[in-house]
């Protein structure tokens, strides 16, 4: 058999993208978790972890001590590895062990398609027992087919069973009911994910994650031309990966811990993991889709027809610095935006997003189709649907499941002749300065 036929520059290029990607998501994964304790800190005025180093306790690796807490990953990782790993009784067993892996493995399969570095004319070369093999232009990619980004839609809906089958197996109400509170909140999104995905997909015309970037090159970014599905997707995104303030499948307050309430060691270690993966993986998506991918704006060497080694590594290092720039945004938004309640999250999706989805798909539909596809055609036409739908959303019906229910005496609903107070009668809580209006001044 000669392998240099099956062995091509493509398959090998290939391999390496997904060996370095994976490491590099794996690490990214890692101090995804450091990175957001400093914001969290930061934003509430703390130091957050900043002692943990690489000293490991010996006295000639003292010069490494503390270095702002950039060892506090690997001990989390080590904590992790060498606590108990328990499971209550009477839980499924076989499906307890499978849900934290059925909940990982799809979170790092989605960056396969990502085009992280462009193309690259590959030169001719051999291997030992393979032979000579051609070159030419390759793709820096873990996988090239003709599907694109419905890849990632496909994977990405995988990640709900891991969810649903850990609540399950865990024989837990809490655990049940974080399960189904994730199941409902992933499908509903879902729905608006694909839709605005849909519009920005009609407008490029392709599906190729390389030709969705030399459209962005030719036209600007889709971020500028469809800010509403931006939005939308952005949103669809942060609640398909449970992410604050769509994090109701754990809910600490009301449900322990949610769907893993019952995990410990390494089991929770992989849903925490799965998390930041789906963080990574998502932020990537949203980059190639609407931020450009590598390309910068007046920068050629980034442009897609520059195929040198170097400009592979400018422009992962280009797609990689948008990828984290996302995932703080997402965590400044956890830190500052508090949890919705999970039947305002329900009614929001299906009440509010999934309809402005809806509209912006038509929207586009009508554009592209009268030939009005250009980025300041398509910018007006959106902010024209923004004005229209706030115009009309106070006429529009609306249903709240939770309604007051009147009780007689209460200060909702007092009885006739009765005088309602509700704000406070202390002195104390009266006075501008209570130490200075409390304590006899001499």
């Amino acid at each position: 058999m000669d392998l240099s036929k099956i062995v091509t520059a493509q398959l090998l290029v290939s391999l390496v993208v997904i060996f370095v990607v994976i490491n590099v998501v794996l690490i990214t994964v890692a101090y995804s978790i450091y990175l957001e304790r400093k914001i969290s800190a930061y934003i509430q005025d703390r130091l957050g972890p900043n002692r943990v180093g690489f000293d490991f306790g010996l006295p000639f690796l003292s010069f490494l001590k503390g270095c702002l807490g950039l060892g506090q990953p690997m001990a989390d990782g080590l904590k992790f590895l060498l606590k108990e790993d328990y499971a209550p009784a009477r839980v499924d067993k076989y499906l307890f062990t499978i849900a934290p892996m059925a909940s990982i493995i799809p979170a790092l399969m989605g960056f396969v398609i990502i085009p992280w570095g462009g193309m690259w004319i590959c030169p001719d070369f051999s291997l030992p027992l393979i032979g000579a093999i051609k070159g030419g232009p390759v793709q820096v990619a873990g996988l090239t087919a003709d599907v694109g980004v419905l890849y990632i839609l496909a994977v990405a809906s995988l990640g709900v069973y891991g969810v649903t089958l850990g609540g399950w197996a865990s024989n837990n109400k809490f655990s049940f009911l974080g399960g189904l509170r994730c199941t409902a909140q992933m499908i509903s999104y879902e729905v608006p994910l694909g839709v605005s995905l849909l519009s920005a997909l009609l407008l490029m015309g392709t599906v190729l994650p390389d030709g969705i970037i030399r459209y962005q090159e030719q036209h600007g970014w889709l971020v500028i031309a469809q800010p509403i599905a931006a939005f939308i997707f952005f949103t669809a995104i942060l609640a398909e990966a449970n992410r604050a303030p769509f994090d109701n499948a754990e809910a600490e307050q009301e449900l322990v811990g949610g769907f893993h309430t019952e995990y410990s060691s390494m089991r929770f270690a992989l849903f925490f993991l799965a998390e930041y993966a789906h963080i990574v993986t998502s932020s990537a998506f949203f980059t190639l889709i609407f931020l450009g991918g590598y390309h910068l704006p007046g920068l050629g060497w980034l442009s897609p027809e520059t195929t040198s080694i170097l400009a592979v590594f400018l422009k992962f290092f280009v797609f990689f610095g948008k990828v984290v720039l996302l995932i703080c945004f997402m965590m400044v938004i956890r830190w500052s935006l508090p949890r919705l309640r999970y039947d305002q999250v329900m009614m929001m999706a299906w009440q509010a997003i999934i309809p402005l989805a809806l509209a912006v798909l038509v929207m586009t539909s009508v554009m592209v189709y009268l030939g009005m596809g250009g980025t300041v055609e398509m910018l007006l036409a959106n902010i024209g649907l923004g004005i229209f739908c706030l115009v009309i959303q106070p006429i529009l019906p609306k249903f709240v499941a939770n309604r007051k229910i009147p009780m007689h005496g209460s200060r909702f609903n007092p009885m006739p002749g009765d005088l309602v107070r509700t704000g406070p009668s202390e002195p104390v809580a009266l006075e501008d300065r209570p130490v200075q209006g409390t304590v006899p001044v001499v």
